[in-house]
C-alpha cells in the first residue's frame, strides 16, 4: 500500500513549486474553512492545485470508496487533473473517465474505486445510471470551469448528477469568466466567493496585422517570419479553416500540430504532448484550446479568425502573458474585414523582411510501455542517458501515461536512438521505441 502524503510542503516539493501564489493561498484557506466556495481566477493561474491541496488534506485514507467527484467540460481537462493528482504523489488513487474512450477501460480502472474521480458530465451520469460507481461516500463535489460545461450542453447531466449527490457536504465551483451566473440547480445557499479576475496580468500587448487579401494565409506566414521564434497558438473558428491553414503552413515548411474537436482523442492528446515538450512550436486550434488544457506559458497567440464573442477573445488572449510574463496577441485582419465592436484602440504592426519562422530542433519519440508496467520517468531517463549516451541537456520532457510514454530528443540524435534503443528492456518489459508521427 502506498504511503498517503497530505503535507503541503512535501507535495509542493514533489511538484517543484517553491511557493503558492496569493490566489492559491486564499483558495486553500477558503476551501478548508467553508463548505461552499466559488473561485474565479484567470486561465493559467493554478486553480487545479488551489482546490486539490485542501481536498487531499481532507481525504480519509482508510476509506476505499470515491470521496471526491470533479466534473469538467472536456476530456483534456479531465486528463490534466488526473495527471496533476498523480504528480502530487499523495498516494491517493485518481481516475479520469470521459466520452470517446472505451467503457471497458473505465470498468477495469474503477474495479478498485479511486478516492478522486474526475470526469465529463456525460460519462459520469452514464456511470451513475449503470451504478458502476458508488455515490454513498462522495462528500466533495467540484464543478471545474462550470460555465463551460453548461455552454457545451451538459446541463441535464449536471442536474442528474447533483440530484444523486444530495449528501455531498462540500461544493467548489471554479471559472475563468467574469459574468458568470451560478445555476440554481447547484443548490448553493451561502457561498464564499473569491474573485481574482481583476488581478489578471496587464503584460499583454495587442497588435493588429492587416492583410492585403481576404484569405490572410500569405500574411500569416509573413507574420510568423516577423515573429521568428517562440511558442504560440494560432486560433481559427472552424475545423475546415484549420485544414486549409495547416496545408498552407506545410507547403511553406512550417512545423505545427492541429487541435480541434473533430480529431480522434489520441490525436488530440498527442498534439498537446508535442506542443508541451517543444516538438511543435505552433498549435493550430479552435477555441477548444482557449482554456482547460495544460500547455506552457506562450510567447504569443494569433487570431487568424476573430472570435464572435468578447469572452472567447479574452480566453484566447489569456493563453499568453500569464503569471506576470510578457506576451503578444496578434489580430490578423483581412481585406475589408471589420473588427468586432469589443476590439478598439489597437496598434498596427508593420511586417518587415522575409524571414522564416524558426522550427523546433526537437522531435518526440514514442515508447510502448508506461505506468502499468511499473516504468518510471527515471527508468526512461536512465535508458536514454546510459545506453543512448544522451547528455542531460539533450533529454527533453518525458511524459508518462498508463500504457505508453513520450520523450523529446534532438532531431539530430533521433534516428540513432530509435535504432539503438528499440526493443530495449525497461523494468520487465521489452519496449518499442519509434518516432511519433
Amino acid at each position: 500500500m502506498s504511503e498517503h502524503i497530505k503535507d503541503k510542503k512535501a507535495i509542493l516539493q514533489k511538484l517543484g513549486i517553491p511557493a503558492l501564489n496569493p490566489m492559491q493561498v486564499a483558495a486553500q484557506q477558503a476551501i478548508s474553512e467553508n463548505n461552499e466556495v466559488v473561485l474565479l481566477s484567470p486561465t493559467g493561474t493554478g486553480k487545479t492545485l488551489a482546490f486539490l491541496l485542501p481536498i487531499i488534506a481532507s481525504l480519509d485514507p482508510s476509506l476505499k470508496e470515491v470521496q471526491v467527484l470533479i466534473l469538467v467540460p472536456s476530456r483534456e481537462l479531465a486528463i490534466q487533473i488526473e495527471q496533476v493528482v498523480r504528480e502530487m504523489g499523495s498516494g491517493f488513487k485518481a481516475n479520469a473517465v470521459y466520452g470517446g474512450r472505451a467503457g471497458s477501460k473505465d470498468k477495469m480502472e474503477l474495479k478498485h474505486a479511486p478516492a478522486i474521480l474526475i470526469g465529463t458530465p456525460g460519462r459520469i451520469a452514464d456511470h451513475f445510471r449503470r451504478e458502476t460507481i458508488s455515490t454513498d461516500y462522495i462528500d466533495t463535489l467540484v464543478l471545474d470551469e462550470f460555465d463551460k460545461s453548461l455552454e457545451v450542453g451538459f446541463e441535464s447531466e449536471m442536474i442528474e448528477i447533483i440530484d444523486e449527490l444530495r449528501t455531498a457536504k462540500k461544493k467548489i465551483l471554479t471559472s475563468a469568466t467574469q459574468k458568470v451566473e451560478i445555476p440554481s440547480f447547484v443548490n448553493l445557499k451561502n457561498p464564499t466567493q473569491l474573485d481574482f479576475l481583476d488581478q489578471a496580468t496587464s503584460n499583454l500587448t495587442l497588435k493588429l496585422v492587416a492583410s492585403d487579401s481576404r484569405d490572410k494565409l500569405a500574411a500569416l506566414v509573413q507574420l510568423l517570419g516577423h515573429i521568428q521564434r517562440g511558442n504560440g497558438i494560432i486560433f481559427c473558428n472552424f475545423k475546415d479553416t484549420i485544414q486549409e491553414v495547416s496545408d498552407y503552413l506545410s507547403d511553406h515548411h512550417i512545423g505545427h500540430s492541429c487541435f480541434y474537436g473533430g480529431l480522434e482523442q489520441q490525436d488530440r492528446e498527442r498534439a498537446l504532448i508535442k506542443f508541451r515538450n517543444g516538438t511543435s512550436r505552433l498549435l493550430l486550434a479552435t477555441d477548444l484550446a482557449a482554456r482547460g488544457i495544460d500547455v506552457p506559458a506562450l510567447d504569443f497567440i494569433i487570431h487568424f479568425q476573430l472570435p464572435p464573442k468578447e469572452e472567447e477573445f479574452t480566453h484566447r488572449n489569456g493563453r499568453t502573458a500569464r503569471m506576470q510574463q510578457d506576451g503578444t496577441a496578434y489580430l490578423l485582419k483581412g481585406k475589408n474585414e471589420r473588427l468586432p465592436d469589443f476590439i478598439s484602440d489597437i496598434n498596427e504592426e508593420v511586417l518587415n523582411g522575409q524571414n522564416q519562422f524558426e522550427d523546433s530542433a526537437w522531435i518526440t519519440l514514442f515508447i510502448s510501455g508506461g505506468r502499468k508496467d511499473k516504468i518510471s520517468k527515471g527508468d526512461i531517463a536512465g535508458l536514454f542517458m546510459k545506453q543512448g549516451q544522451l547528455k542531460k541537456e539533450e533529454l527533453g520532457m518525458i511524459e508518462l501515461k498508463q500504457d505508453c510514454a513520450f520523450v523529446a530528443v534532438p532531431i539530430s540524435k533521433s534516428k540513432n536512438l530509435c535504432n539503438q534503443l528499440n526493443n530495449s528492456r525497461l523494468k520487465k518489459k521489452k519496449v518499442r521505441i519509434s518516432l511519433l508521427k
